[in-house]
C-alpha cells in the first residue's frame, strides 16, 4: 500500500536554524526538502493523525547547546501528541500527550532560573480543539459527540520537558484558532472574531500567573496578526481586506501602569473605546481577506497577502508599497528563515516557492498534487484523467493546466498549459477544463474545455487533441475544434486501444469519431499530425451520454440517455442495440478483453449494471449509487466507488464510501475496501512497479493489478485489491530522497569552492609515430591531446641533430 498527495499548504512551513532545510507539513507525515535544491531530503513519521504545525527549536545563548540542538523540532498533530525530532536522522526522540488535537502550537524561548544560572525551559502554547461542558455530559452518558457547535477552541500551556499542562486554559474560542508569537517570544496572540487578543509573555524566570492579556477591537473579523520584531506594533488583517496597524499596544496594563491614563482620548488615533493602544492606522489594497500578514527582519516593511496572488510590500513609516504579482494562486503563509536571505510562501494551488529576498525571485517551489477546484458543472464527478501505464493522474489545475503526477514517486512531473488565461481571483467561473482522457499507452491526450456564457451569449466548448513529447507527461498541441458538436456539450471522450482513434459523444444527439492524419503540412514543408472528422452517429434523436471502446477496437459502444448502441467504429455502422437501463447512462467501459461491458448510472434512480455484448442481455446489476467506476485493462474485473450516507453535521466532503471489486461474470463482490473522504473521489487501475514490491504475484508482463483511490482531496492511496494485507510501503523506500550536501564552511563560503586537481593521471599508451618534419607537427593540436613529456622530449631533441650515416669499420 502506498500513500501520497498530502496537502503542503496546510500549515505554515519552518526554516531550520542554519536555512539549508524547509520542514514541511505533509499530511501525517513531516517533509524535509533541501533549500537550496528543492528536493526531498528525508521524512518525520511518527503521527497517527494530520500534522498541523512544525516548529524549530528556538536557538540558546550557549554556542554548545546551539550547536547541539540545530537539528531539532517540536511537531503537532491532530492525533494529540507533541513530538520531538531530530530530522537530520529522522529520529523521534519524545512524545507529549496532549489528550486533544492540537491545531497550532509556539514554543517561545523562555528561561527559569535553577538556583543562580538562567536555563532553557521549553514550554508550548497550543491551540487545541476541546469538548464543550455539555459534550462532556453527553459523552458520560454514552451519547455519540457529532455536532461542530459541542466542540470549541482551548489555548493551553504545556511544560514539554515534564510533559504535563502548566495552569489552567488561557483562553477559550469558539474554534481553535492559529497562534502567533512575536520574534523575542514576549507576546503572542490570536485573531478571534472581531478581536486580537495579545498575552504578554515573562520570558525571563517564567511564571504562568505573570502572563498578563489585553485586547484590540475591529469592527470586521479580523483573520490575522503579525508582531513587530523590535517595537510595540501590531498589524491584524481582517475579511474586507484591510489591515491595521496598531503602535504601542499594552502600555498601560503590560507595563505595570494599569488604570493610569498616559494619554488622553483624543490623541489615540484609530484607537476604538479603552483599547490599550496608542495609536491605529488603517491601510486597504486587498480585494477579499487578508491571508497573511509578515513583519521584515528590520521592520522597516510589512507583508501581506491574499487571494489576489500579489505580495504586497509595504513601507510602514509612509505606507508606501510595491507589489510582487503573478505567482498564479492564492497565497497563505509567508515563512523568513533565519538569515532573512530566503523566505517563503504557501499557496492554495499546493505549492511553496522559496524566495529570494529581498527581491523575492522565486528560486525553487515544492510541488504537491494540485487541490480540487470548484467546477461550475456540478454533474461532472471525475475529471481527472488516468495513465496507467506510466502510473500517471492529469489534474485539471485553477490556472488551466493539466498537472501531471507521478503517483508511485508523489511528484509532479509536468504542467501542460491547456489555454493561455492568467489567474484571476473571481468568484464567478468563466472557464473550465471539463474533461481529461488519456489513452491507454499515454502517448494521447484530449481534453474539453468550456467558456460559459454570458447573458446568455458567447458559450463555447473547444476538443484539443495532444501528442505526447519526448517523455511521459509531457504533450504539445496537435488539433484545435472549436465546437466539434455545435453549441452542445460533450460528455465523454474515449481513444482506441490499437489505433490513434478516438470519439466524442455529445448531448446534442450525436456522436463523431476521429482519425489522426499525417497530411498537414506546415509553413517549412515538413508534415504534422491533425484530427479529423472521419463519421458521425446518432439514434433516434436521444442524447448522447457515454462511450467506450472494447479491448481489442473493434466495437465501439455509445450510451443513447438509458438505451446501449454498439457500432463498428471502421464503417460507422450500427451492429446492435441493447435493453435499456434504469436511467440515463454517464460510464461506459468494457471488462479488459472480455465481452462484458459495465455501465453506470449517477441519477436519482442510480444503478450499476453488467451488460453481455455477446447475447445483447444483461448479466446482472446493483441499485448502488457509484460515484466513480473503471474496469481493469487486461482481466474481466472493474472496481465500483460507492458513497456511504453522510454522518450527521458533517460536510459532503467528509462522506466516506467503499470500494467493491467485481468479477464481471458475478455479481458478489471479491472484496471490498472502506474509505474516508468518497465525494468527488476517483478510481483507476494501474500498472504495477515491480521496483516496489517484488513479492506481488498477480503481475504478470507488467499487466495492470494495482488500484489507485484519489478521494476527494486529492489524497491518494495504491493497493493490491486482491490482498488483504495492509502492508504500508515507507515513504523513504519509494521516493528518490537525495541526500543534501553540507554546508560549505570557511572559504568555500565566501569564495566558492576550489577546483579538484588530480595529482597523478593515468595517461594511457598512445601509438606515436615520428614524422619526417616533427617540428611542424609536434605541438599542434589541444594540449591534453599531446603525448606524455618523456615521449616528446626525445623526438623533439633528435629532430635539432644532424643524421649521419653510420659506416662499418
Amino acid at each position: 500500500m502506498i500513500t501520497g498527495g498530502q496537502s503542503y499548504v496546510s500549515a505554515p512551513p519552518a526554516f531550520s536554524a542554519d536555512g539549508r532545510f524547509l520542514l514541511v507539513c505533509s499530511g501525517r507525515s513531516v517533509s524535509v526538502f533541501s533549500t537550496s535544491t528543492g528536493m526531498l531530503v528525508s521524512e518525520l513519521e511518527g503521527h497517527e493523525g494530520d500534522v498541523t504545525a512544525v516548529v524549530i527549536v528556538p536557538p540558546q545563548s550557549n554556542a554548545a547547546a546551539a550547536a547541539k540542538l540545530a537539528t531539532h523540532c517540536w511537531t503537532a498533530g491532530l492525533d494529540g501528541f507533541l513530538i520531538y525530532w531530530d530530522f537530520a536522522t529522522a529520529e523521534l526522540v519524545r512524545k507529549v500527550k496532549v489528550d486533544a488535537p492540537v491545531h497550532s502550537m509556539v514554543i517561545p524561548n523562555i528561561s527559569k532560573k535553577l538556583k543562580v544560572t538562567e536555563v532553557y525551559f521549553p514550554f508550548a502554547f497550543v491551540s487545541v480543539e476541546a469538548l464543550s461542558n455539555k459534550a462532556i455530559q453527553d459523552k458520560a452518558k454514552g451519547k455519540p459527540v457529532t455536532k461542530k457547535k459541542e466542540l470549541l477552541g482551548q489555548l493551553r500551556i504545556y511544560d514539554l520537558w515534564k510533559g504535563c499542562q502548566v495552569g489552567s486554559e488561557l483562553a477559550q474560542t469558539r474554534k481553535p484558532e492559529k497562534i502567533v508569537v512575536s520574534c523575542s517570544g514576549e507576546f503572542l496572540g490570536i485573531a478571534n472574531k472581531r478581536h486580537l487578543y495579545i498575552w504578554s509573555i515573562p520570558t525571563k524566570d517564567f511564571n504562568y500567573a505573570n502572563i498578563r492579556k489585553i485586547k484590540l477591537g475591529h469592527t470586521k473579523e479580523l483573520s490575522t496578526l503579525a508582531f513587530h520584531p523590535s517595537e510595540r506594533i501590531v498589524a491584524g488583517g481582517d475579511a474586507t481586506g484591510r489591515i491595521l496597524i496598531w503602535r504601542g499596544f499594552g502600555k498601560a496594563k503590560f507595563s505595570g501602569t494599569h488604570g493610569a491614563k498616559s494619554q488622553v482620548d483624543e490623541e489615540r488615533d484609530g484607537v476604538r473605546g479603552k483599547d490599550d493602544a496608542g495609536t491605529c492606522t488603517t491601510w486597504h489594497w486587498h480585494s477579499s481577506g487578508v491571508n497573511f500578514l509578515k513583519f521584515s527582519s528590520d521592520g522597516a516593511y510589512l507583508l501581506s497577502g491574499g487571494m489576489e496572488g500579489v505580495i504586497v510590500v509595504w513601507q510602514l513609516d509612509t505606507g508606501k508599497r510595491r507589489y510582487k504579482p503573478r505567482l498564479g494562486s492564492p497565497l497563505l503563509f509567508f515563512v523568513d528563515s533565519p538569515d532573512s536571505s530566503i523566505s517563503c510562501v504557501s499557496c492554495t494551488n499546493n505549492q511553496v516557492h522559496l524566495l529570494n529576498m529581498p527581491n523575492m525571485e522565486v528560486l525553487k517551489t515544492v510541488s504537491g498534487i494540485k487541490l480540487p477546484i470548484a467546477s461550475a458543472d456540478l454533474s461532472r464527478r471525475d475529471v481527472c484523467g488516468f495513465d496507467s501505464t506510466n502510473g500517471l493522474v492529469a489534474i485539471p489545475t485553477q490556472d488551466y493546466c493539466i498537472q501531471f503526477y507521478n503517483l508511485f514517486e508523489n511528484t509532479e512531473v509536468s504542467e501542460v498549459q491547456v489555454c493561455e488565461r492568467n489567474f484571476q481571483p473571481v468568484d464567478d467561473i468563466t472557464m473550465y477544463i471539463s474533461l481529461v482522457s488519456l489513452s491507454i499507452g499515454g502517448n494521447l491526450m484530449c481534453t474539453v474545455e468550456v467558456k460559459l456564457p454570458e447573458e446568455e451569449l458567447g458559450g463555447l466548448v473547444t476538443l484539443k487533441f495532444w501528442n505526447q513529447g519526448s517523455r511521459a507527461g509531457q504533450f504539445h498541441l496537435s488539433t484545435v475544434i472549436y465546437e466539434p458538436h455545435s453549441d452542445a456539450g460533450i460528455s465523454a471522450v474515449a481513444f482506441h486501444p490499437g489505433k490513434n482513434m478516438a470519439v466524442s459523444s455529445s448531448f446534442g444527439c450525436n456522436f463523431k469519431v476521429w482519425v489522426q492524419s499525417l497530411s498537414l503540412q506546415s509553413s517549412d514543408g515538413k508534415s504534422q499530425s491533425g484530427w479529423r472528422c472521419q463519421s458521425v452517429g446518432s439514434y433516434k434523436k436521444k442524447p448522447m451520454t457515454a462511450a467506450a471502446f472494447s479491448g481489442d477496437g473493434s466495437v465501439l459502444a455509445v450510451a443513447a440517455e438509458s438505451v446501449i448502441t454498439l457500432w463498428d467504429p471502421d464503417n460507422n455502422a450500427l451492429v446492435g442495440v441493447i435493453a435499456e437501463a434504469l436511467s440515463p447512462i454517464t460510464k461506459l467501459s468494457f471488462a479488459g478483453d472480455s465481452a462484458y461491458l459495465m455501465s453506470l448510472s449517477q441519477s436519482s434512480k442510480p444503478q450499476v449494471a453488467v451488460w453481455n455484448v455477446s447475447n445483447l442481455s444483461m448479466q446482472w446489476s446493483y441499485t448502488l449509487f457509484a460515484e466513480a467506476a473503471c474496469c481493469s485493462s487486461s482481466k474481466s474485473e472493474f472496481a465500483v466507488l460507492s458513497l456511504l450516507s453522510c454522518p450527521e453535521g458533517g460536510a459532503p466532503a467528509e462522506q466516506d464510501g467503499i470500494i467493491l471489486i467485481f468479477d464481471a461474470e458475478n455479481s458478489k463482490p471479491v472484496s471490498s475496501w472502506s474509505v474516508k473522504k468518497a465525494k468527488g473521489g476517483s478510481i483507476a487501475f494501474v500498472k504495477n512497479d515491480l521496483s516496489l514490491d517484488a513479492n506481488t504475484d498477480d503481475t504478470r508482463d507488467g499487466e495492470a493489478s494495482l488500484l489507485v483511490y484519489l478521494n476527494g482531496l486529492h489524497e491518494y492511496v495504491i493497493f493490491d485489491p486482491r490482498n488483504n494485507e495492509e502492508q504500508q510501503i515507507s515513504q523513504n523506500t519509494r521516493k528518490n530522497i537525495q541526500a543534501d550536501e553540507p554546508a560549505p564552511i570557511g572559504y568555500a563560503s565566501i569564495y566558492g569552492e576550489l577546483p579538484k586537481l588530480e595529482l597523478k593521471k593515468e595517461v594511457s599508451d598512445i601509438p606515436f609515430i615520428p614524422s619526417d618534419r616533427p617540428w611542424e607537427t609536434i605541438f599542434t593540436g589541444s594540449s591534453h591531446a599531446l603525448p606524455p613529456l618523456t615521449k616528446l622530449c626525445s623526438v623533439f631533441l633528435s629532430s635539432l641533430l644532424e643524421k649521419r650515416p653510420v659506416t662499418d669499420e
